[in-house]
């Protein structure tokens, strides 16, 4: 959190984020002026599809007819003029019939107004039709021609004509002319409508879906199909389309009275386009985040290496102050003994102690630098040997003692009630941990000269304690003083000298041995540094398996 209010406060992170957002911005602008011209262009073309549809079913529809009917109807001027009409009869029971629900033909070759003949599918053969509303639809659609007929005004065979003066009884009519041009006969049948309403109208629909909406399986719920008769009257499809019909024209040839209707609903378009917009838009905001997060990720790495590289700087400056400070003094103390200067053993022997205790601290960083570089090349071993842990404790307290630069300071032992048994461990390293806690310590107890070491059991571990009384450590900084190069940046911390690798070290160290360290600290009230190690045996814990344990950072 703390890193992330450092970049918030980065002007760097501000001009990547106005980076960013800018061409996003401009991107998610043009993509919704894109999406409102495509929608636009949709709603012609989907237009335009449901016009195309509806021309579709009006071209099947005529052409059925219209070729059923030149296909039966194409009755030969010589039938009717060598009376030989029944021929056709045996023609027509050789043909498909569908669509059609009487054949007939009137020959005016015979009678003035006309002999009607009907077509008797049973027997394949024409017969006089009996009085019926077929026989009167029929007379009456052939009422023009009779007189026609008789006058003999007509020239020629003329196209197909459709009578729907009788709905009821849809008739399609061909007049036959002979050569002269005179109109000998006339061949024609009534239309089937419930073959018309039942099966040609739905398969006529269903091929121009597959057609036009091949998505659909020959059905679509956003899509409605309607054919309504002279009255309004459903004959195909659901009412509610008319209602929200886009597009309707009335069929052609043949039920010219009949309307045909196309619609598609118009909340499904919206919602296509909703969730279309919402799945663009969110895409764009997920790339905004993948953004946003690389731009945090590459500023954090960033700032991440540049203050590595502060931290490698302040340490090789530091270890450069460690090292010049002891040797300066070693060298200082070895000078004033070899030119005889020194008055009285008592000054030899506190020159001495000097020297050794300059050398120890330097031979300390020596060491703190050497296992670094162990555990950053992976190199790093431990030596496990049954260990008591008191006698390491002691040992440690005792040489931190010695040192010139604690003799001013009270430093306190306090070991367990009883003795503890021997942990498999590594005691140089334990000692040099110890070792780094009771230096960490000194340097920052301040204008406080005490420091407490204390030695416990618990239930499953057992834990070293080094607790001092000086200027302690900023909360937010506690849990990154044990990585590696990590010195604290701020406050009175700040001002000691050091590696910045003793705590990384102790952590290796404890991790290593199966255990854990940790801190407790408050600014101005000292803190206290706990090792603790498990009671099983740090092997045991993690797995080693003999006296020497390879350990890889």
């Amino acid at each position: 959190m703390d890193t992330l209010r450092k970049i918030a406060r980065s002007s760097a992170f501000w001009l990547g984020l106005v980076a960013v957002l800018a061409p996003l911005i401009l991107l998610l602008g043009l993509q919704y002026r894109w999406l409102r011209r495509l929608g636009e262009a949709g709603d012609v073309l989907r237009q335009a599809t449901l016009t195309n549809f509806v021309e579709a079913v009006s071209t099947e529809y005529e052409y059925y007819y219209r070729s059923r009917a030149e296909r039966l109807l194409n009755v030969p001027a010589e039938l009717f003029t060598e009376g030989r009409l029944q021929k056709m009869a045996g023609s027509w029971g050789s043909q498909e019939l569908e669509g059609t629900r009487t054949l007939f033909v009137v020959d005016f070759t015979r009678a003035e107004f006309g002999n009607f003949l009907v077509y008797h599918p049973d027997e394949q053969r024409l017969v006089t039709p009996p009085s019926s509303d077929e026989s009167l639809a029929i007379i009456l659609a052939c009422a023009p021609w009779q007189v026609r007929g008789a006058q003999r005004t007509v020239q020629g065979s003329g196209p197909l004509r459709v009578d729907e003066g009788d709905p009821a009884n849809r008739i399609v009519l061909n007049p036959v002319a002979n050569e002269r041009g005179d109109l000998v006969g006339i061949a024609g049948f009534i239309v089937d409508e419930d073959f018309l309403r039942q099966r040609l109208l739905p398969k006529i629909v269903r091929k121009a879906f597959f057609a036009y909406f091949p998505q659909s399986n020959g059905e679509s719920s956003d899509i409605g199909v309607l054919v309504t008769d002279r009255a309004g009257t459903p004959v195909l499809g659901s009412i509610g389309v008319v209602e929200a019909s886009t597009v309707h024209r009335a069929l052609p040839f043949l039920y010219t009275d009949w309307t045909l209707y196309l619609a598609q609903s118009v909340r499904a378009e919206e919602a296509w386009a909703r969730t279309n917009f919402a799945l663009n838009l969110a895409l764009s905001l997920a790339l905004a985040l993948v953004l946003m997060g690389g731009l945090l990720f590459a500023l954090r790495a960033a700032r991440r290496a540049v203050r590595l590289s502060a931290m490698k700087s302040d340490f090789v400056s530091n270890v450069s102050h460690e090292l010049r400070t002891p040797l300066a003094s070693i060298r200082v103390y070895a000078e004033l003994l070899r030119s005889g200067r020194v008055q009285g053993g008592e000054q030899v022997r506190h020159y001495g102690e000097t020297i050794e205790s300059e050398s120890r601290r330097l031979s300390l960083l020596i060491e703190n630098i050497l296992d670094f570089s162990r555990i950053e090349s992976g190199r790093k071993s431990y030596r496990l040997a049954p260990t008591q842990l008191e006698s390491v404790v002691e040992a440690a307290v005792e040489t931190f003692r010695r040192r010139p630069a604690a003799r001013d300071f009270d430093v306190n032992y306090a070991g367990p009630d009883a003795a503890l048994e021997p942990l498999l461990a590594d005691a140089e390293a334990l000692s040099r941990a110890l070792g780094n806690l009771l230096d960490n310590a000194l340097k920052y107890s301040g204008a406080s000269r005490e420091i407490d070491v204390t030695l416990r059991r618990t239930a499953d571990e057992v834990c070293i304690a080094v607790r001092d009384r000086g200027i302690g450590i900023p909360r937010e900084e506690l849990a990154r003083i044990f990585d590696r190069f990590h010195r604290v940046s701020k406050g009175l911390v700040h001002d000691v000298k050091g590696s910045g690798l003793g705590l990384a070290i102790v952590r290796h160290i404890a991790e290593a041995h199966g255990g854990r360290v940790g801190v407790e600290s408050e600014p101005g009230a000292g803190s206290v540094f706990t090792l603790c190690l498990p009671l099983a045996g740090a092997g045991k814990e993690t797995g080693a398996a003999g006296p020497r344990k390879e350990e890889h950072a």
